[in-house]
């Protein structure tokens, strides 16, 4: 293209966008970044911030995630001398503050979207809802996010007459595992169970509870499943395989481990119902629960052994600036000042 001096800034702007868009159709080989987002969220203080860290190779602190917080991180490509990019957000405040779900789930995060929801194992009462919870808010919004941007893709194909590769939701291979059984997650999905050290301690019949209810919702989503601890280097180095598959395209490895005795390693798709087997249920007569649904069997076995926890202050928790893990001294002491002032002037308006 010809610049012309009597071009305008917006002209050149223009001209520049599209021939990048012509670049990418004809298949130039410019070298181009590439670029993936990582939402994380999970149990409340589970370990989130220590093994986003660790997976990014951040030499850092962990501090108390404050409601929801961005990084990134780069790697070199293999096909450029860019670096690729992977935008990462993680929620604080476990199930308390999901409304706020929708801000790193956007039109624009949707086609390179990747969770991953972080568990915590030594804490079974709370992991049922917590998961539910999560995985039902991030679900409605990405579906949300989809439609909306399928409808402004139709529009904007309809106007430049042409056609626009379909925006939807992944789609399993067909030869994948009870595929017709599943309930596959709209986006790429990886369950971390975290705090294994001290998980490891419990009974072999909770922990069998534990890892066979994990193995099943894991394969009902289509997600991967590690169980991990930041206190083990050898965990750790499987963990970041799994998080670079996501935030970088790089191989999972092939790492595998079904042992409830051990820590699980289960990439999506090497699973399978028959081999996960009923829920570990021996003191009850499963047909007694009347379940709905295999997903409502599950959860009705998990309740029996690990009953769910009141989440009344956490729900009630929607301000984190009350939360005792967020504590500043002297800002909470002028915070409280200025709460004193504010009702005082609401008392003489009233009378």
């Amino acid at each position: 293209m010809v610049k012309k001096s009597t071009d305008t800034l917006w002209e050149l702007a223009a001209a520049e966008v599209q021939n990048r868009e012509n670049d990418a159709e004809e298949g130039h080989g410019r070298e181009a970044v590439c670029e993936r987002t990582v939402f994380l969220m999970g149990s409340k203080a589970g370990g989130k911030t220590s093994i986003l860290l660790r997976c990014l190779e951040r030499d850092e602190t962990p501090k108390p995630t404050l409601a929801l917080e961005y990084t990134f991180g780069r790697r070199s490509s293999a096909h450029s001398t860019l670096k690729d990019v992977t935008h990462t957000w993680e929620l604080g405040g476990g199930t308390s503050l999901s409304d706020l779900i929708q801000i790193p789930i956007t039109p624009l995060s949707i086609r390179s979207l990747s969770v991953v929801l972080v568990l915590d194992l030594s804490m079974p009462n709370d992991l049922w809802e917590t998961m539910e919870k999560l995985l039902h808010s991030a679900q409605s919004q990405i579906e949300k996010v989809f439609s909306q941007a399928q409808k402004a893709q139709k529009y904007e194909a309809g106007a430049k007459q042409q056609k626009a590769a379909p925006l939807a939701a992944r789609v399993l291979p067909k030869d994948y595992p009870d595929r017709e059984l599943i309930s596959p997650f709209p986006v790429p999905l990886l369950i971390i169970g975290s705090k294994y050290d001290l998980f490891q301690d419990f009974d072999s019949d909770r922990r069998k509870v534990i890892s066979k209810t994990l193995r099943f919702l894991a394969h009902y989503y289509a997600a991967s499943l590690i169980f991990t601890s930041i206190k083990s280097e050898s965990l750790m180095s499987k963990t970041k395989r799994f998080f670079a598959h996501l935030a970088f395209g790089l191989d999972v490895g092939k790492s595998v481990s079904f042992d409830s005795g051990k820590p699980l390693i289960i990439s999506a798709g090497s699973d399978s119902f028959s081999e996960i087997g009923a829920p570990p249920m021996t003191h009850v007569d499963i047909a007694s629960l009347n379940a709905k649904n295999p997903m409502d069997l599950w959860k009705k076995v998990y309740e029996r052994v690990f009953p769910s926890k009141s989440y009344g202050e956490q729900r009630a928790l929607k301000d984190p600036a009350k939360d005792p893990q967020y504590s500043e001294p002297q800002i909470d002491a002028m915070r409280a000042q200025k709460d004193q002032v504010t009702h005082f002037h609401r008392f003489l308006i009233k009378n």
